[in-house]
């Protein structure tokens, strides 16, 4: 059995114009609806929602490949590069920031052209020490022969399943230079389709020896956003795509065998997308929430360490908030944090859950029960 990119015909994919056509369709609907309701809203509710989309996009596009990023590290590092003020932002490691700063140029540099400098570049931002894990790997560069086949695997250590075998490194410098220029061309293929070729095509190739599947999806997001005619993200693919992870790996195998037609995967693909788009929903409900909130607190000036702790129970924060976890986010007493929380209660900012005693939490409140 051959790999299509052993083919003869190789890389002219084919597709069924007339299946995808419906599902192209309700895709540039659910587009237009979007960034039409978001269009509505103000620069700042923009901007949040954007940072909210763009942090689930970094941390669920490594969850893929089964690594696991702080999302307050991410959302800081995020925020920085784009000059937000989100406060008490914590130290970002080096990894991430290379992760995040691979993202934006992605999406905000969207007009620009790819090139083989480019994603050199993304690719060293994602391996700033030169190691994936503890194995040293060639970085800023296409995979050498020495590094041997590359088997395009998923699944935990000792049990990965294969899903293909990608060219020769041989080939690469040839094969990338035709997938840029393809990228790079102006043509009469929808925008949305040409993220999901490009990002077939590029897991297809396999050009680097680690952080493939991570820039595929970077790639995937640069012709999303060319779609959206915006750098500004509210849907995220790689969060539909982490949720869905078994179907992806799926399509991506059986796309590598026997035919050019890859309209099986440009099926599932226009399908998660949509799934994406009506997750967004979610997103704009979160920074809609957000800003009612503060609406109420900034009624009246609250000190820096209640700003901040209101800026944690409106982020990831697990559970319930007390007194000492109060006291550890802000870096103060128990009995600072009591007053502080006292005060919260009284202006109805904070309410105390049920149970009592050593059991005593608070919540934040909603507006409707301010």
């Amino acid at each position: 059995m051959k790999y299509i990119h052993e083919l003869e015909d190789w890389p002219h994919f084919q597709w069924d114009s007339e299946k995808l056509g419906l599902l192209l369709a309700d895709v540039r609907h659910r587009q237009g609806r979007l960034l039409g309701l978001m269009e509505s809203q103000g620069f700042q509710l923009r901007g949040e929602a954007s940072l909210l989309t763009i942090t689930s996009d970094v941390v669920k596009s490594s969850a893929i490949e089964g690594e696991t990023l702080d999302p307050e590290q991410v959302r800081s590092s995020i925020a920085r590069h784009l000059g937000m003020d989100i406060g008490g932002t914590p130290q970002v490691a080096r990894h991430i920031d290379g992760i995040v700063e691979m993202m934006l140029d992605a999406a905000g540099s969207y007009t620009q052209p790819l090139s083989q400098d480019r994603l050199f570049d993304w690719h060293c931002a994602l391996f700033p020490t030169g190691r994936s894990g503890m194995r040293d790997i060639t970085v800023g560069a296409w995979r050498p022969p020495e590094a041997g086949p590359m088997r395009v695997v998923s699944g935990p250590m000792g049990r990965e399943k294969v899903h293909f075998e990608a060219p020769d490194a041989e080939r690469l410098p040839d094969e990338m230079q035709v997938f840029i220029d393809w990228f790079n061309n102006v043509s009469d293929i929808d925008p949305v389709l040409k993220a999901a070729i490009a990002h077939f095509w590029f897991v297809t190739i396999h050009p680097f020896e680690d952080g493939n599947g991570r820039i595929a999806r970077a790639i995937a997001d640069m012709a999303l956003s060319r779609a959206d005619g915006t750098s500004e993200r509210y849907y995220s693919m790689s969060a539909q795509i982490e949720s869905e992870r078994n179907q992806y790996y799926d399509r991506l195998k059986n796309g590598q065998q026997a035919t050019l037609d890859i309209t099986r995967w440009l099926e599932w693909f226009l399908e998660c997308l949509g799934r994406a788009i009506s997750g967004a929903q979610g997103t704009l409900a979160t920074v809609l929430r957000k800003a009612r909130i503060w609406g109420e607190v900034n009624k009246k000036q609250v000190n820096e360490r209640q700003r901040k702790v209101i800026n944690r129970l409106l982020g990831n924060f697990e559970g319930h908030l007390n007194t000492s976890k109060y006291a550890k986010l802000a870096k103060c007493s128990n009995d600072t944090a009591l007053r502080d929380i006292r005060e919260l209660l009284d202006r109805g900012i904070l309410i105390q859950n049920p149970a009592g005693g050593r059991s005593t939490s608070y919540r934040l409140a909603e507006s409707r029960e301010v």
